[in-house]
């Protein structure tokens, strides 16, 4: 069968101060109609750089292409070099014959207009039909792809949807045109398991229904585990391997592909260092050695460990609809009487999709958001009866860290004095000076360097600016820690390097922690006990391990088998 899409010696370049840089080295592969192609690597490996340049979306300068050729063959049976098409034919392929699904659907949705608007748009852009016939495609597609409530939707805007809502709106206008091939770009790295389980499932229904072809990028392979017909991996803007799916998972030739494939934490027992990229790529090295002896995490038995926070029949409700006098008429219920304790040195677990409450529990703890009712007690103490203001001076033993650290980095401020300020706030430190010191350590201790004192945040990688915001919570000595989807949007590789660093930080500093995340395979690993929320109420509860092997509810179940790949995925460590 002859490439839709054929990509062949594509070399990229980017123009920098510094004189050109070199992202992608000669790639060469190609995309049948009705096959799967997964390019899988990590971020800076270029997968996304090679999948935007099938589009020529990447502007011209500072991107050029010394070499290569990128050949698609359109719905009319003609070849065309998209390198060399003229903006007109490259107007008429986007959208229409060549559409693409982004990992962050907010970003390519207009926030002024209504969702319908947009889709139908999309479609009168490329075929000469009405607005009501438009409109009635768009309802369709709207059916298609399982959205709630299709005649709604076309109303709603996008800030009133849900991600995995907004990620279907976004295949609809892509499908709008019955495309012969559709690029997804990570359209499920920031979803819940469960809905990127039914994101992944429609991809494929709607391929099988239309024989298009699809390139999907991702950085985990376990993702693609049941989708892709062929594997690309790429490594430093090379292709280091590629084969068909089930040869790759069961025969990686590779060390970055089996690195890929055994850094996921599903495939280890707890208490054992995750393997990571550099254990494979690395020769025989004292650093790759670790990997081997593994790392014992103390098992805290939290049946006679003295119980740290008691919370008793808590609720977090926000007003849904108010009457005419501003008086609320309905409430959404974030938290519904949830009760639990919290034992001095654990880490619990609190598990559950978008919007069953658990960040809003999180910072409930921290009363980051007031509670409506019930009793929060940290060492005894109910801290909800006592003033915000008397409650500050409580703050440095209670700290959170959040899911984007970009977003609770000051981008103005150095990462150094980011890190020192709490320290100067709380007055743990006399001066400048030792305050410096400490965070030298800090940042010894998180696995950067103390050369890096003085960088900005946008001068780190997604992984290092989490391990800031990680020496930040730490520089306080809390002793409570809440850790709200801190490895979610990470790579798989750089999510294991930093639980490996939190089982080493809990080893050392002794903090008790709620570790909140939607994916059951890493909590497990993490965790003493795991909470399973769902609709603000407490679900089940019980051991990491029983939760996860022996799990007791329907709502558990369901979590578990959309972890990808869990079932059949084995552990190609080497």
């Amino acid at each position: 069968m002859s490439a839709l899409l054929h990509i062949k010696d594509l070399e990229i370049e980017f123009k920098t101060e510094d004189g050109w840089i070199k992202a992608i080295h000669g790639i060469s592969f190609s995309v049948t109609k009705g096959e799967t192609v997964a390019v899988v690597g990590e971020s800076g490996s270029g997968k996304s750089v090679t999948a935007f340049s099938a589009l020529r979306i990447l502007p011209q300068p500072p991107a050029h292409y010394p070499k290569g050729e990128i050949f698609f063959t359109k719905k009319d049976g003609t070849e065309i070099n998209l390198l060399n098409a003229s903006p007109v034919q490259l107007q008429t392929i986007r959208g229409n014959e060549i559409a693409m699904i982004f990992q962050e659907p907010m970003s390519s949705l207009n926030p002024v207009f209504n969702c319908g608007s947009q889709v139908i748009e999309a479609i009168q852009l490329h075929q000469k039909v009405s607005r009501e016939e438009a409109r009635k495609r768009t309802l369709q597609l709207f059916e298609k792809v399982k959205l709630p409530n299709p005649v709604l939707m076309l109303k709603r805007y996008p800030h009133q949807l849900s991600g995995g809502q907004k990620q279907r709106v976004m295949i609809a206008m892509a499908m709008s045109c019955n495309p012969s091939l559709l690029i997804a770009d990570e359209p499920t790295t920031a979803l819940d398991v469960t809905v990127q389980k039914t994101i992944l499932q429609l991809i494929k229904e709607l391929q099988q229904e239309t024989g298009m072809g699809v390139l999907f990028i991702t950085h985990d392979l376990g993702v693609v585990h049941d989708i892709a017909d062929k594997i690309v991996v790429m490594y430093q803007g090379q292709i280091v391997e590629q084969g068909p799916a089930h040869e790759i998972f069961h025969r990686p030739q590779h060390p970055y592909t089996k690195a890929l494939l055994a850094c996921r934490p599903a495939l280890h027992p707890k208490g054992k260092r995750l393997p990571v990229v550099s254990d494979f790529l690395e020769v025989e090295t004292e650093k790759s050695k670790v990997k081997s002896e593994g790392l014992q995490i103390i098992n805290t038995n939290v049946e006679t460990n003295k119980q740290l926070i008691k919370v008793e029949n808590l609720n977090v409700w926000f007003p849904e609809q108010k009457k005419m006098f501003g008086k609320p008429s309905s409430f959404i219920k974030a938290v519904n009487d949830v009760s639990f304790d919290v034992y001095a040195g654990e880490t619990l677990g609190l598990v559950g999709e978008s919007g069953c409450g658990k960040t809003t529990l999180g910072r409930a703890l921290l009363r980051l958001v007031e509670p409506t009712s019930g009793s929060i007690y940290l060492n005894g103490e109910n801290i909800l009866s006592k003033s915000l203001s008397v409650f500050k001076k409580q703050r440095k033993n209670l700290q959170i860290v959040f899911q984007d650290p970009y977003s609770s980095l000051n981008p103005r401020i150095t990462i150094g004095d980011a890190i020192a300020e709490p320290m100067l706030v709380h007055r743990l430190q006399p001066n400048q000076k030792k305050a410096k010191e400490k965070v030298m350590e800090l940042l010894e201790k998180v696995n950067l360097t103390t050369g890096q004192y003085n960088r900005y945040p946008h001068e780190f990688s997604g992984g290092q600016r989490q391990r800031i915001v990680i020496a930040r919570a730490l520089a306080l000595h809390p002793s409570f820690i809440v850790w709200d989807e801190s490895v979610s949007a990470l790579d798989v590789s750089v999510q294991a390097q930093v639980l490996n660093l939190l089982n080493d930080l809990k080893k050392e500093f002794s903090f008790t922690s709620i570790f909140i995340s939607h994916d059951l395979s890493v909590v497990r690993y993490l965790c003493d006990r795991i909470i399973v929320m769902n609709k603000g109420r407490i679900e089940e509860t019980g051991a990491a391990d029983d939760i996860y092997y022996r799990p007791k509810t329907d709502y558990t179940r369901q979590l578990l088998s959309a972890i990808p790949g869990k079932a059949t995925m084995v552990g190609n460590g080497g």
